[in-house]
């Protein structure tokens, strides 16, 4: 396995422990007015990122080290801004204080999506 898949795994697998004690803490307190939060990191941080992992994992002859890894990193970047935004704004009211966090991580996760489209269409593209 390519370490940038590991890598991948490993990001998705903190994401996933802490979206489980972030249920867990909901479930115990019965507020589960920060949800959206808790579905975004189980989604982004850990379905996604097991996605991109895999990805990388099944096309480890053909895949641009320095993509997959400016990938992950920009990925991860956003996941760690725009969650802990995400979480601050919905259990504060929707204070507006918390929106450029969720923004500008949105952007860098979108980001990560669009550098993760490249590899893709590259990995199509290529000859057989």
């Amino acid at each position: 396995m390519p370490r940038v898949s590991a890598a991948f795994f490993a990001l998705g697998v903190a994401c996933v422990l802490v979206g489980m004690v972030f249920g867990m803490w909901m479930g115990s307190t019965q507020d589960f007015s920060t949800a959206p939060a808790h579905a975004h990191l189980n989604l982004i941080g850990w379905a996604t990122s097991a996605l991109y992992g895999t990805f990388y994992a099944l096309t480890r002859e053909t895949l641009s080290p320095r993509l997959a890894w400016t990938q992950f990193a920009v990925s991860a970047i956003g996941i760690l801004i725009m969650i802990p935004s995400l979480f601050l704004l919905l259990l504060n009211g929707n204070d507006p204080k918390f929106e450029p966090g969720v923004t500008v991580g949105s952007i860098f996760v979108f980001l990560g999506m669009a550098l993760f489209a490249v590899s893709v269409f590259r990995e199509l593209s290529r000859r057989r």
